[in-house]
């Protein structure tokens, strides 16, 4: 199906905001007229064809820059270029001839034969290297672009793909590891997400968007793909005549502006789920602002419109019916959303979660766990939107020998809290945009704070993120670190008390409180002895966050 606008008579181009179903298609800024001058998809076939044959230096600079992002490939940043230069260099001096390759992972699911293909390119062509991220996905860098159809042959012979893993489109739909296993789930979405990739992923009708489009698809009753912060999510619920569905929420995303996602009200059956979504991603299209990148994600769109405005055009221009009002998404058990630890499935074996250090993990050892996953389970493997992993469908007789075998690798089922609540984006090892080393900086802190705290046991998030475009979400953690420089050196702007769920919060700011490096652990420390002395019974660090006394969180 096309989705296009039904065009209101006599409407006149304006300029407005770029909007292109108010007639103006004009493109406003550098981005947009790269995307019109050549479709990000098109640029595959230049890789196949030039530029993996003659080699780095042959690209040209819009495909380097812009449309290879449509392709999963990034650009590395160049190794000893301090953080404090990231904003004045320009991005050719920045880059390496390198690329971070995004493998999409739609819902999370990966058999043991595919992560085996993944670990095979991490070592071969990317140095060992690879990173599970909080979207779902496996990064690898190191990547020469003369071994990427290569790459490509070997991922798609199994059923991967990198195609729009990053650029103006569709990114990985989120869904729940556990979906289809776990028997207090709402539904099971997972062939929701297989019909909406099938659609949508690569149509060019969606390959030009304002910006980036993150969504979630998920009936898991934890709320783990995090829906408050995606430009579209589809959360289960059951309605008032008891069938299952989904409640449909757009608008979430953090960055510099973060908002959360709002309810639009409406019950989606799960037949209807793609179409929606496909309706949401054409409104997207046509009526998002493309004047300026910076305002150019939904969640400005639904801002501005508000929730009534958005449903009536959606259902109107796009689907041409009505939804039936919904129910909202009853509160979860739990509000640990990264399925750690063992879970029992509905056929009576076990999902076997595990805390990776920030996500950060070698080639090889990815091939150990997809080798682990057919010698104690059934060759399923699933990410998580947490930078976790999971082995699902082990029976109860190798549930411990698994536990054991992982901590052999230093992956622990039953991790630390400072272990398991610690996230890091990829920071300057090898992001352009980043001002400081994230990764190797959290691991450091989190076994400092598992030495002088080793007896601390409340759920606590701690997200390390180099620069302020929150790829790691340090507006809704506990502790959230956005990378600066302080006094001359790498450091941190210090966030506290976000969080995601009913009682959903960014982060409270400091005003002017920032800590070096060097300093996080012992702050950390001092904040968490605050909070053990001071809170109430049941309390949990948000919510003391939130009403302690600014000079001593400082």
């Amino acid at each position: 199906m096309t989705y296009s606008p039904t065009r209101r008579p006599g409407q006149a181009p304006t300029r407005g905001q770029g909007q292109w179903a108010l007639g103006y298609r004009e493109p406003l800024n550098p981005n947009e007229r790269m995307k019109k001058d050549s479709d990000g998809l098109e640029v595959r076939q230049r890789i196949i064809d030039i530029y993996s044959k003659a080699g780095f230096d042959s690209i040209d600079p819009g495909d380097l820059r812009g449309r290879m992002r449509w392709m999963g490939l990034y650009t590395q940043r160049a190794a000893g270029i301090p953080g404090g230069q990231t904003a004045v260099l320009e991005p050719e001096e920045l880059e390496d001839s390198y690329f971070m390759l995004r493998v999409r992972i739609d819902g999370g699911q990966l058999s043991a034969d595919q992560l085996r293909v993944i670990a095979g390119i991490s070592t071969e062509f990317g140095r060992g290297v690879a990173d599970v991220t909080d979207r779902q996905n496996v990064q690898l860098h190191w990547i020469r672009i003369e071994d990427v159809p290569e790459i490509w042959e070997r991922l798609e012979a199994v059923g991967l793909s990198t195609t729009e893993a990053c650029g103006d489109t569709p990114r990985v739909v989120l869904g729940c590891p556990l979906a289809g296993v776990l028997d207090d789930e709402v539904v099971d979405a997972t062939a929701a997400i297989a019909e909406t990739v099938e659609k949508y992923v690569g149509d060019p009708q969606f390959s030009n968007l304002p910006r980036k489009f993150k969504s979630s698809i998920s009936g898991c009753s934890h709320h783990c793909t995090n829906h408050e912060i995606n430009d579209v999510a589809f959360v289960g619920v059951r309605n008032a005549a008891g069938e299952v569905g989904y409640d449909l929420w757009v608008g979430g995303g953090l960055s510099t502006n973060p908002m959360f996602a709002q309810r639009l009200g409406v019950f989606v059956r799960p037949e209807q789920v793609s179409d929606v979504w496909a309706g949401v991603c054409a409104v997207f299209r046509d009526y998002g602002y493309r004047r300026s990148r910076t305002h150019a994600r939904i969640k400005f769109l639904i801002s501005d419109w508000g929730t009534e405005k958005f449903r009536q055009v959606l259902q109107d221009e796009y689907l041409h019916e009505a939804l039936p009002d919904g129910p909202a998404p009853e509160r979860p058990a739990t509000d640990q959303r990264d399925h750690v630890g063992v879970a029992r499935q509905v056929d009576g074996t076990n999902a076997v979660g595990f805390a990776l250090h920030t996500g950060r993990i070698g080639g090889e050892l990815l091939g150990t766990v997809a080798d682990l996953a057919d010698r104690f389970g059934a060759g399923r493997i699933r990410t998580t939107a947490d930078q976790k992993l999971v082995i699902l469908d082990v029976p109860d007789a190798h549930v411990e020998d698994l536990v054991t075998e992982l901590a052999v690798h230093d992956l622990q089922v039953r991790p630390s809290a400072f272990r398991r609540g610690t996230m890091a984006c990829t920071g300057i090892e090898f992001c352009k945009l980043a001002i400081v080393e994230t990764k190797g900086r959290a691991r450091t802190l989190t076994t400092e704070l598992e030495q002088r705290l080793p007896d601390f046991d409340e759920p606590i998030s701690i997200n390390v993120n180099g620069c302020p475009n929150s790829c790691a979400r340090f507006q809704t953690a506990d502790i959230g670190f956005k990378g600066m420089v302080v006094r001359g050196d790498e450091g941190f702007q210090v966030h506290l008390g976000g969080h995601l769920g009913f009682e959903s919060s960014i982060g409270r700011k400091l005003r002017g409180h920032k800590v070096t490096a060097e300093e996080t652990a012992d702050y950390v420390e001092r904040v968490l002895r605050g909070y053990l002395e001071h809170r109430e019974p049941g309390e949990r660090f948000a919510a003391y966050a939130a009403r302690a006394d600014e000079e001593w969180l400082r």
